[in-house]
């Protein structure tokens, strides 16, 4: 006996749940959810997700059943429905949808008015003394059938008809009548006949099987394809297929078709909000082939059923406690709903809700923290359009999309994606979006459109990324094949530069300066509920005062990495670097010999060749520690900033990091220039680089390996840190110093650096009087520094893991040259995400879970961090909680991305 492959729901019953998604995706179990309800839904079937995964593992063919069960469920529905598949006078008509277990909107197929053919168009005219609606209806399938099902694309059927309204002066789809109508059938069979090389099917369980398999073929379309990567869904069996009865919203003024939302899935606001069209389909609303209404408007046109929708709205948001978006038809008068599902909103809208339903006792705090994914807070965080600036607008449009961006203008998606790889920034301008266009919308800015409205694709699909949008600016005149636009009386070509206000729905012409976010009200009592909720500690990787500051008041709770050689490149000091350079390896060359002598027994001639060596070195030695003199006061300067503003907080320092290569001028000009500023020969600088150069520099000489050659430099930066520490803590302020040595991979590199770090501080502390509690430990970023963790904590008093050095040693990847290949790996499921950007918890996790278990077992209260990339990535932050850390450290702008992660991690373990 072949499983159940098909569900049926109708006639106020239904054989699924909202709690079957997994098999009947998304879309079918709300309809079978609704139908219980006893909502007014058109009856159908859904064929699951595990028949499309079994029509790909049979190579495209239908799974043995499929075809019996199908045809068992067509004829429940022409019993239901009291109509029957090319019965010319009482036909059934029907719509085929995509749904997965995950709303995709607008990524995967969907064909209307299925049924239709040369017979039953006559049958339908009589039926319903409306030639205009039945020829209009039969265009739209021609259309829909010849573009998803049989690949013929839509523009041209698109040309015959904008010939035709051009032809017969007519503005407006709707401004055609029947008879005109009835040419363009003519017209698209002949566009089919053409493209297809066969005439349009008129057999309608044909239909049915051709547009089952283009719905099943859309699952792994390109576009579907891009979007799961997009939003990492993984996981998913397949799209479930909807076979629906039709309704028609396109038979008159009495009929209509809109999509609503149960609050503002911009704001969050509590109110009714959607649009509608009369005499439409629903392809019309989303596609933004024409401008819909405001919802509002449809109480004035119709106040019955507006108020019956409010009531469903109200009873459907209830039930499922979360914002619906609605799919609804009105047919002569009667309402029918075709869809409900989590609406997609910003995020600003999404924390406004969840908080908003804790005050309206529909969810509690946990369930609204859960709520609301990591990744959308990223969208609260953009900056906007500086209000102070002179703002010159050229159009206004509807606000799809809240927020702002600027950036230079572009007509395609591949140019989008073209140009944000060569470093610029974009806004992506089309006539309308389509689902072919994700690519370009991922890689721009922001969007503006010439059509659509607040639910067309450019809307929803750019407030599920956080994109600022403007939609439906009529006043613009698009030129693809020229490139530019014309608006207000100028022309605007690709790669002038414009402004979007996508909060006011403005155009602005040139570059206007952009506005830091600032977070509070709803985000603020979100994030107290996190911080309740979590254990996990958050830090911020910051190197000045200014991300100090920031990253604080996002509610980072220390700083977790500062990375003192990016101070090393400000202002002028970068020279006294370079000085220190040019003589390092004379001055190190010359101490160590002069260090071999025992100046307790020495023979007149050694007397004599020492006495010539320190004779030699006094040169080098007055360059060398003069530099470092020079740099000293810097330092000290940089942590004052960082101390003061992370007052009464731990801040970690990481030394000296990278190779001495990376602050001297690789290019001739640059050498040169460096040669004249401290008076040297070009030749000298050109074979100082000749000389630092290294086959594979991050596994050269840097991090700790540096300070044991060089540990005057080590001293340097202990000594500007404590004596930084010890001028704001006589100002009153709690200082927390955490002193990290980096590259650690045996236990004896901590204690070498250590030894001179702790000496140089004890003797800061001896000048200045004062004395300061005070941290050492290291970054675990070497594989055995991991595999000895046991032996690093005698040294260690605190562990962080720099899991991006981690990665590219454990995994054998060049962080610099893994990106043109792990983008495959990830495509064919070699790995789950780039390990650079989602920590590989079975491989790099391992030696990670190891560390601290080995660190933990040699000193019980071990601190242990993270600091690399992943202390920022929701997954990652995940790992870190399960595995015992006490914080992540991650950028300035990821803190509150990390606080909402650090919560998630905790609710999933309590679950």
């Amino acid at each position: 006996m072949a499983k159940k492959m098909v569900y049926f729901f109708g006639g106020g019953r239904a054989e699924g749940s909202a709690k079957m998604r997994e098999t009947l995706g998304g879309k079918g179990a709300n309809l079978a959810e609704m139908t219980n309800l006893g909502v007014p839904v058109p009856p159908g079937f859904t064929i699951t997700c595990s028949a499309c995964a079994d029509y790909y593992q049979s190579g495209g063919k239908w799974p043995p059943g499929l075809a019996r069960q199908v045809e068992q469920n067509v004829t429940r529905l022409e019993k239901t429905m009291n109509a029957h598949f090319g019965d010319p006078e009482n036909p059934l008509m029907v719509s085929v949808r995509s749904g997965a277990a995950v709303s995709m909107p607008g990524m995967m197929d969907t064909v209307l008015n299925l049924g239709l053919n040369d017979k039953v168009i006559e049958s339908l005219i009589k039926k319903t003394q409306n030639p205009r609606f039945a020829y209009d209806s039969y265009r739209r399938f021609i259309d829909m059938f010849g573009d998803v099902v049989m690949s013929c694309g839509h523009e041209p059927f698109e040309h015959a008809i904008e010939t035709l309204k051009k032809k017969v002066g007519a503005r407006q789809d709707t401004d055609l009548t029947a008879d005109h109508l009835k040419e363009l059938v003519k017209q698209y069979k002949a566009v089919y006949k053409k493209r297809v090389g066969a005439l349009f099917p008129q057999d309608p369980r044909k239909q049915l099987q051709l547009s089952i398999n283009a719905v099943f073929g859309s699952w792994n379309a390109p576009r579907a394809v891009k979007y799961r990567q997009l939003n990492n869904i993984t996981g998913l069996k397949g799209t479930a297929v909807n076979v629906q009865a039709m309704v028609f919203g396109n038979m008159g003024d009495d009929c209509g078709t809109g999509v609503c939302f149960t609050r503002n899935p911009s704001s969050g606001k509590k109110e009714y909000y959607g649009e509608f069209l009369m005499n439409a389909q629903g392809e019309d609303v989303v596609a933004g082939i024409r401008t819909p209404l405001p919802m509002i408007k449809l109480n004035r046109i119709n106040p019955q059923i507006y108020r019956q929708l409010t009531g469903l709205m109200d009873k459907l948001e209830r039930h499922y406690k979360d914002m619906q978006d609605i799919e609804f038809t009105i047919q002569k008068n009667r309402l029918y709903l075709l869809q409900t599902r989590h609406g997609k909103r910003t995020a600003e809208a999404e924390v406004r809700i969840a908080v908003d339903m804790v005050k309206e006792k529909l969810i509690s705090k946990a369930e609204a923290v859960k709520r609301v994914e990591p990744e959308q807070i990223d969208q609260l965080l953009h900056p906007s359009l500086d209000v102070r600036a002179k703002r010159q607008v050229i159009a206004r449009g509807l606000p799809a999309s809240p927020g702002a961006a600027v950036g230079q203008v572009v007509f395609d998606a591949e140019t989008a994606e073209a140009w944000k790889k060569a470093g610029k920034t974009v806004i992506l301008v089309r006539i309308e979006t389509s689902p072919e266009d994700i690519g370009g919308m991922d890689a721009a800015m922001g969007i503006l459109t010439q059509r659509g409205g607040m639910t067309s694709h450019a809307a929803v699909v750019a407030r599920g990324m956080g994109r600022c949008c403007v939609a439906g600016v009529s006043e613009l005149e698009i030129s693809y094949p020229k490139h530019l636009m014309k608006v207000a009386g100028r022309v605007v070509k690709q790669g002038d530069w414009i402004s979007l206000d996508g909060t006011k729905g403005e155009v602005l012409s040139g570059q206007l300066p952009l506005v830091e976010p600032q977070l509070s009200g709803n985000f603020g009592k979100l994030m107290k509920w996190a911080d309740q909720i979590r254990r996990l500690g958050v830090r911020t990787n910051a190197d000045t005062p200014e991300d100090s500051v920031r990253a604080r008041s996002f509610g980072a709770e220390g700083i977790g990495l500062c990375r003192t050689e990016h101070m090393f490149f400000e202002g002028d000091r970068i020279w006294a670097v370079r000085q220190m350079i040019l003589s390092a390896e004379a001055y190190a060359d010359l101490r160590d010999k002069i260090a071999a002598y025992d100046t307790e027994d020495l023979t007149d001639q050694q007397k004599r060749e020492l006495a010539d060596l320190k004779r030699q070195f006094k040169i080098p030695q007055k360059e060398f520690e003069g530099a470092l003199k020079t740099l000293l006061p810097y330092q000290r300067k940089d942590f004052v900033g960082i101390f003061t503003a992370m007052a009464g907080l731990p801040v970690t320092i990481r030394l000296l990091d990278p190779p001495l290569h990376e602050f001297l001028p690789q290019d001739e000009k640059s050498q040169k220039e460096m040669a004249r500023r401290l008076g040297v020969k070009p030749a000298e600088v050109r074979a100082k680089v000749e000389e630092l150069h290294e086959m594979n520099p991050m596994l050269g000489h840097r991090g700790c390996r540096l300070t044991i050659t060089y540990p005057e430099i080590a001293r340097m930066q202990g000594r500007a840190i404590m004596e930084a520490a010890i001028e704001v803590s006589k100002k009153g302020k709690k200082v927390l110093p955490e002193i990290m040595i980096p590259l650690v991979g045996t236990v004896k590199e901590l204690s070498y650096v250590k030894e001179h770090l702790v000496d140089e501080i004890n003797r800061v502390f001896k000048e200045k009087k004062l004395r300061l509690p005070y941290l050492v430990g290291t970054m675990i970023e070497v594989p055995r520094a991991a595999l000895t963790a046991d032996e690093i904590a005698t040294e260690a008093e605190f562990f962080s893991y720099g899991t991006n050095d981690l990665t590219q040693m454990a995994c054998g990847f060049s962080r610099d040259d893994a990106g043109k290949f792990l983008g495959d790996y990830v495509q064919l499921d070699i790995y789950d995400a780039d390990p650079f950007q989602s920590l590989d918890q079975t491989g790099v996790g391992k030696l990670v879970e190891m560390g601290i278990e080995l660190g933990r077992k040699r000193l019980p209260k071990l601190k242990v961090g993270i600091c690399g990339e992943h202390g920022g990535d929701p997954k990652s932050i995940g790992f870190c909680h399960r595995v015992g850390m006490n914080y992540v450290s991650c950028s300035p702008f990821r803190v509150p991305i990390a606080r909402l992660a650090a919560a998630h991690a905790a609710l999933t373990e309590k679950k």
